[in-house]
């Protein structure tokens, strides 16, 4: 059939009846580790945008929470998504490519910008809609009776995205709320109305994946999950630190550090200049004459935004 409760949505809640339902975590995956949001409800009414806890980390229109997964090698493994409370499937859409859109390709969508997906009624005009399946994947079918925590499908690629994750809408009575401040779209700061069974944090940025790769990498490998290694030769072109993160704002640091066995071989700070939902930076060094010492190598990788720390990780290297 024919799903039109797949369309990404217009319309905006500014107060949900009471006796909302509490939703559970939507995708079969670690928040922080294995996956992030990247992207909430846009909260700004004007051609701005904001999300509620008035970060950057949405863009104009957004209508829902963006559960985004690393790399394209950990869609390709496959992530579960979940229905996020019981409920009742009123439509499907399965069979489109995952694909990064390209401007070229929007009007080729025909609307169908949700992609693979599935829509849940869960009574009093509580609905659910989940965007980007991989295709392929959806396992439910109109009219099922599925249970919170049911897997529907898994995250994909396919419709108007640029990356792996679950689109998510919650709607009430056909309008979009915000699950993480469900009486108070339109504005954000100040105490929030969750909506979430066990309340998610508000993570305003931080890194994705760090690694270690013989030469600035290829931002394409980094994002196919492709970029970084655990081992190298002594005479490799050089010693590069990477970074992909996201969330940045204007002024954010990234401090690389990088150690071996002859004490400190790296320490930079770099400077961010511009607001970005995603972006990569790496820093290194050139191999010295003579190659490498052996041995194990650590890197280091710090994200600060006014002077506290967003993220940081650490990774390590054989050189042999």
């Amino acid at each position: 059939m024919r799903l039109t409760g797949l369309t990404l949505l217009s319309a905006l809640a500014a107060f949900p009846a009471a006796g909302a339902p509490s939703f559970s975590l939507p995708v079969d995956c670690e928040l922080g580790t294995t996956c992030f949001i990247q992207n909430y409800v846009d909260q700004d009414p004007s051609e701005g945008y904001q999300d509620h806890a008035c970060g950057a980390l949405s863009y104009d229109g957004h209508k829902g929470t963006d559960f985004a997964l690393p790399t394209l090698k950990a869609m390709s493994k496959g992530v579960d998504i979940l229905a996020a409370a019981e409920g009742v499937v009123t439509g499907t859409r399965d069979g489109m490519e995952d694909r990064i859109i390209t401007p070229e390709g929007i009007a080729a969508l025909n609307g169908r910008d949700c992609g693979n997906g599935v829509a849940i009624d869960h009574g009093d005009g509580w609905v659910t809609q989940y965007c980007h399946m991989k295709r392929g994947s959806v396992s439910v079918a109109t009219g099922d009776k599925v249970t919170r925590g049911q897997p529907l499908g898994e995250i994909g690629l396919s419709g108007r995205t640029q990356f792996p994750h679950l689109h998510i809408s919650i709607r009430h009575n056909d309008a979009v709320v915000d699950p993480f401040s469900s009486e108070t779209l339109g504005t954000c700061g100040g105490a929030h109305t969750s909506l979430w069974a066990d309340p998610l944090p508000y993570v305003p940025g931080g890194l994705i994946r760090i690694g270690f790769e013989v030469d600035i990498p290829a931002y394409d490998m980094i994002k196919d999950g492709m970029a970084g290694r655990d081992r190298m030769p002594a005479q490799a072109k050089a010693l590069v630190l990477f970074a992909h993160a996201f969330g940045s704002r204007p002024g954010d640091t990234m401090v690389f550090k990088i150690t071996g066995p002859q004490g400190e071989v790296f320490n930079d700070t770099v400077i961010l200049e511009r607001t970005q939902a995603q972006y990569f930076r790496a820093g290194g060094r050139r191999t010295p004459q003579g190659g490498w010492l052996k041995g194990t190598y650590q890197g280091e990788i710090q994200l600060k935004r006014d002077g506290a720390v967003l993220g940081q990780s650490a990774t390590t290297l054989l050189i042999e």
